[in-house]
């Protein structure tokens, strides 16, 4: 309404002219405030509110995290048990391997273990897999205090691995028949597509799809991201709408996952990109899972916009510590819509040697 009010009451030339001040006074703060980081993070103290949301995020992650892991009583997985079993497998494959190694963490380890075994909600994979891991671990390393210590804790739990979730050699890998050329041929199947059948999608579908997209690469293996699942049109186009660039399709749009990434599963600011980096792997896997069962999907653009954030956390039910990585619409694909051709960078500009 104001903006209408200006356009009013002021010629053309004047606006303009409002306009070129504003970007020349936005030049001047960022041209002082970029010098060094102290004056950055007061710019972003005392002039922009742009990344308030975010580190309100991270410390509520951080916070949530040491909560979680005080008693771990009402919880399916641990995000420290997770990262420390991933690192004793790390050091179970070290050639050459140590003697001795993991004090440091070996402890709060056995203890996190101790308290998912007494969970009546952890999570018999996560367990299976720990069980093993540590098994492998106290069997091959020497004895010190320390390692004595946690063997300790981890024999009065009474577990015992023999699973077989343990670090295998690449002989043993599973190994597909699909060659380069038929991986091409997904890639270039998988389109971003905006035109959907209004047939509903199976939830078994998006359940295995979702299965698939668990087998991403994440650090430490703490998979530190859900996939928030609204099937049926109503229920997909109230989320779709609220992303940017949706206009004009989101009315067609049957299935929409949210892909929301999990501070929580951090102690430290300095992880704070991973939910992105992990989420965004794990979405890709997602899409491409998606083409082999029949569906067509379309990332959509999810900018870090305040009241955006405010609807889809509260649409969503989301927690402070829970960021949207971006949303995928889903559906049958109506063959008949138009792709856009969106020619993609050649190997020449997107490989850069390292001198």
């Amino acid at each position: 309404m104001f903006k209408a009010l200006i356009r009013k009451v002021l010629p053309r030339s004047a606006i303009v002219s409002l306009k070129k001040n504003r970007e020349d006074v936005r030049l001047l703060l960022l041209s002082l405030f970029a010098k060094s980081p102290f004056l950055s993070s007061l710019y972003y103290t005392l002039v922009s509110r742009e990344f308030r949301r975010e580190q309100h995020a991270v410390l509520n992650g951080r916070l949530t995290y040491y909560k979680t892991h005080q008693s771990l009583a009402n919880t399916a997985s641990s995000a420290l048990l997770r990262r420390n079993t991933h690192r004793l497998e790390k050091g179970l494959i070290m050639r050459p391997r140590r003697p001795v190694f993991a004090e440091q963490y070996i402890q709060e380890t056995v203890e996190a273990f101790a308290k998912m075994v007494n969970s009546r909600t952890s999570c018999e994979q996560e367990l299976k897999w720990a069980t093993d891991v540590l098994t492998d671990y106290f069997d091959v390393v020497e004895p010190t205090a320390v390692v004595t210590s946690a063997r300790n804790v981890f024999e009065a739990t009474g577990r015992r691995g023999d699973s077989g979730y343990v670090p295998y050699t690449d002989s043993d890998r599973s190994r597909s028949q699909i060659d380069d050329l038929q991986l091409e041929l997904l890639f270039r199947q998988r389109r971003s597509t905006r035109w959907f059948r209004q047939s509903s999608v199976e939830d078994d579908k998006l359940d295995r799809a979702i299965q698939l997209a668990s087998w991403a690469p994440s650090a430490c293996n703490r998979q530190p991201f859900r996939f928030f699942v609204a099937n049926g049109n109503e229920k997909a186009q109230q989320i779709a709408e609220l992303a940017v660039g949706t206009g004009g399709f989101v009315h067609n749009i049957p299935c929409t996952i949210a892909v929301v990434g999990e501070l929580s599963a951090y102690p430290l600011e300095r992880d704070r990109h991973l939910i992105y980096i992990d989420g965004s792997l794990a979405a890709m896997q997602l899409m491409l899972a998606l083409e082999t069962l029949g569906l067509a999907s379309c990332p959509l653009n999810w900018p870090d916009i305040d009241f955006r954030e405010k609807a889809i956390a509260e649409r969503l039910e989301l927690a402070p510590e829970q960021r949207v990585v971006m949303l995928i619409a889903i559906g049958y694909a109506e063959h008949t819509g138009k792709i856009p051709y969106s020619q993609k960078k050649t190997v020449e500009s997107l490989r850069q040697d390292v001198k």
